[in-house]
């Protein structure tokens, strides 16, 4: 057996790193099968030597979380867990070092995860990034917080946000209202993360002086877009043709960042997906990225996450 003590700087951090009915600790207890306790400003951990060494390099960095961010949600302390297990050394307190935006009600839009803060970067540092991966990585989110924060900053002039309007078991022909009203419910997901950013006021507002446009994919067709961040989102609904028609429309100061998922592919059967095929036509150029999110980037509820590893199990054949 052993036992680690380690120092609180602040005891008023141990509420936090508890959590609610102390939960937190019982996770962790679980996780790593150690004992935790806390007296007079000293937290005491035993167990087998490797459990109480990732318990302790755990507590440490969710006490740094709790210095900078002053509260621990479930998702963060689920996900330090998985991250201590998993053998890796990267410091999660440092996830919290950047700002990507500031929302309309001034939320911090921050990484929550090592693959966020990945893309992030991916963003930053080239002119194309495709970001594919599961549901509720934050692929377009962070991807409409990057453009609101260039925009911001006045490195472009517009943000161009489209998607395809596959039709997902409906006809548009058949739904009610005019074009725009039918290919609305496509782009909501858009509309409201800009919402989230900008304030519908300012989106209103930007929109009608046409620095923001969210557009389905086939509008795109024809034009060539200077200064612009560019976001296509859900692409795993493209064709071919369509991936090749989006990306040359890239203009002189523009960016765009491609979003997907090509394990929800909506296309007719027997329908290549351009999301799938440009991984291999455009890999190894510079200035192109792809980043890969997987089910731990997943910032949704816990059970997001169990959902996605149940289907990749299945659809590999690892379930009876």
């Amino acid at each position: 057996m052993a036992e680690r003590k380690m120092k609180v700087n602040s005891m008023e951090n141990l509420p936090g790193l508890f959590g609610q009915f102390d939960e937190n600790i019982k996770w962790i207890q679980e996780s790593f099968q150690v004992k935790i306790m806390a007296r007079d400003g000293e937290i005491t951990i035993s167990g087998e030597e490797e459990g109480v060494e990732k318990a302790e390099r755990l507590i440490d960095q969710l006490l740094g979380i709790l210095e900078r961010d002053a509260v621990l949600t479930e998702q963060q302390v689920k996900y330090a867990i998985d991250t201590v297990q998993s053998g890796s050394n990267v410091n999660l307190s440092s996830l919290n070092d950047e700002v990507v935006c500031v929302t309309a009600r001034g939320k911090q839009i921050k990484a929550k995860t090592i693959g966020q803060k990945k893309y992030i970067k991916a963003m930053k540092d080239n002119l194309i990034v495709f970001g594919i991966g599961p549901a509720g990585t934050g692929k377009t989110y962070l991807a409409v917080a990057e453009a609101v924060a260039e925009y911001k900053a006045k490195k472009v002039t517009r943000i161009i946000l489209t998607r395809p309007a596959v039709e997902a078991g409906e006809r548009l022909g058949f739904l009610p209202g005019d074009l725009q009203s039918k290919v609305d419910p496509y782009l909501r997901p858009l509309y409201d993360a800009l919402y989230e950013m900008l304030g519908v006021e300012t989106y209103n507002n930007l929109k009608e002086k046409g620095v923001i446009e969210v557009v389905p994919l086939a509008y795109m067709r024809g034009r060539t877009l200077d200064d612009a961040f560019i976001i296509l989102d859900e692409a795993q609904n493209t064709t071919p043709e369509q991936m090749k028609m989006f990306l040359t429309r890239m203009g002189f100061q523009s960016k765009i960042v491609v979003t997907g998922d090509i394990t929800q592919i909506d296309l007719p059967m027997g329908k290549m997906s351009g999301l799938k095929k440009v991984q291999h036509i455009l890999k190894g150029i510079q200035g192109i990225e792809f980043h890969y999110f997987s089910e731990k980037d997943v910032v949704r509820h816990s059970l997001v996450q169990k959902i996605i590893k149940a289907y990749d199990r299945y659809e590999k054949g690892e379930m009876d």
